[in-house]
């Protein structure tokens, strides 16, 4: 047999940490009923049964939940520009540098697997067919970079600006969706002036 370390740690995630703590105050509660029927005697038989098989529900149940938190989980939806937004409308922020990086465009579609670890790990699988258009990049008073070209304006992500060291005034090829309007782009590429 090994010797284990006292230095040791086990690792878990905070979803686990609140289901277990969650599980051992049910068993605590049930415990205390199950002693409460033993004291009172042989005569609260009915009262034990119910008891037991109430443990039994809510041991099932817990057991459900364990198997639902020890496994990985898939979900699909579409990018909006900087999150991704699931069949039931639940949003799920993609990392900037992943949608930069990727040069994620509105209207890709994307898969979400969560680990059991709670890691969160997203991969573009149905990109939209795209257009590239050639613009100036400017700052607006909300704070937020924009390319201009053609009297239409694209917000940028600034992650994307930033990994291509954009300057106000240089010429940015972008990505848009080739056949919808949108109000992201992903950035291409930036020509410094």
């Amino acid at each position: 047999m090994e010797n284990k370390n006292k230095n040791d740690n086990i690792s878990l995630s905070q979803s686990k940490y609140l289901l277990i703590q969650k599980i051992l105050k049910n068993i605590h509660d049930n415990l205390g009923k199950v002693i409460d029927v033993l004291e009172q005697g042989p005569e609260e038989v009915d009262d034990f049964e119910q008891t037991l098989t109430g443990m039994s529900q809510q041991l099932k149940n817990v057991e459900d939940e364990l198997a639902l938190a020890g496994e990985e989980r898939v979900i699909e939806g579409v990018f909006d520009g900087e999150k991704m937004i699931a069949q039931d409308g639940q949003e799920y922020t993609v990392p900037a540098n992943y949608a930069s990086k990727s040069k994620l465009v509105e209207g890709d579609i994307l898969k979400l697997t969560i680990t059991k670890q709670g890691d969160f790990l997203y991969k573009q699988i149905g990109p939209v067919q795209r257009k590239k258009v050639v613009g100036q990049l400017i700052l607006a008073d909300d704070d937020n970079y924009y390319v201009v070209a053609d009297k239409k304006k694209w917000k940028l992500l600034p992650a994307s600006v930033t990994y291509f060291k954009g300057d106000i005034g240089d010429e940015v090829v972008i990505l848009v969706p080739k056949d919808a309007q949108s109000k992201w782009a992903a950035v291409e590429n930036i020509v410094k002036k």
